[in-house]
């Protein structure tokens, strides 16, 4: 597996992808209506799409974006549990508190809630979890905390490098997409927190190197290169170590990549 990246962090459900040297994809939903097409991307190309799931922390509907409710995790539960073999991690999860999106106390209590039952889930199925924290990276990563999350991997993080090094100290991995490249202010952030607790992600379809153009898979050695050259390392080390971080994070990625053939549910 050396010199093969591994995106930790993609949305694969909207088409197939099957880029150059990307060893393995952890694709994450947002919504429980994505699951099924996800786990077909993944029967397909078992060896390759990596199914992760969870309901995420903002709610796209015909009206807009809005906050998620209890209501819209209810018709996930019985989802987990039945696809839990198939599953290498839960998420997206998480807290994201964009003034415009969750404007009120009622709406980020109702988030918290939904992102505790989903930490629940996944100690109870042993399971890593895929978290965002849009505008909330301290409130975040004090509530893994409080909530015992061991095995967890923070997402384009862009909180304080103070806030990521409690994460950090606590185990926590952190991904950083191609579009880091083209923020000054990651740079910081990068550098301090220790390579051993860093992953890559692309975000595909978002956060590319270019904001005009939908973002791939291939575009992963975006962020490698940036991360080697912030921290003063070679591309191949970086490679190798995240893909080291990404197998431990993710143990059942390297159980798949050595599978001949996954028996799976009928999606019926």
């Amino acid at each position: 597996m050396a010199g093969s990246y591994v995106d930790c962090h993609c949305h694969m459900t909207a088409e197939e992808f099957a880029q150059a040297g990307v060893r393995a994809l952890v694709s994450v939903t947002e919504r429980v209506g994505e699951l099924e097409r996800l786990l077909r991307l993944s029967e397909r190309y078992p060896n390759y799409v990596m199914p992760c799931f969870g309901v995420h922390p903002i709610q796209s509907k015909a009206e807009g974006y809005r906050s998620v409710t209890l209501q819209d995790l209810e018709p996930a539960l019985e989802k987990f549990e039945k696809y839990k073999d198939h599953l290498v991690g839960i998420g997206e999860i998480g807290l994201d508190f964009t003034p415009w999106l969750t404007p009120t106390a009622k709406e980020r209590e109702e988030q918290l809630k939904v992102f505790q039952i989903q930490l629940d889930i996944a100690k109870k199925l042993d399971l890593p979890v895929n978290v965002h924290s849009r505008s909330a990276g301290r409130q975040t990563i004090a509530f893994l905390k409080e909530q015992g999350a061991q095995k967890v991997l923070l997402h384009n993080f862009a909180g304080r490098p103070s806030v990521a090094l409690e994460g950090a100290q606590a185990g926590y991995f952190f991904s950083f997409p191609p579009a880091v490249a083209n923020n000054d202010q990651r740079e910081k952030l990068i550098r301090q927190i220790p390579l051993e607790n860093i992953c890559l992600e692309t975000d595909s379809p978002a956060l590319g190197p270019d904001r005009q153009e939908r973002n791939i898979p291939a575009n992963i050695f975006i962020p490698c290169e940036y991360i080697a050259r912030v921290k003063g390392l070679s591309s191949e080390k970086v490679c190798e170590a995240t893909a080291h971080n990404a197998f431990r994070l993710f143990p059942k990625i390297c159980h798949r990549l050595n599978s001949e053939s996954i028996d799976r549910p009928s999606l019926g």
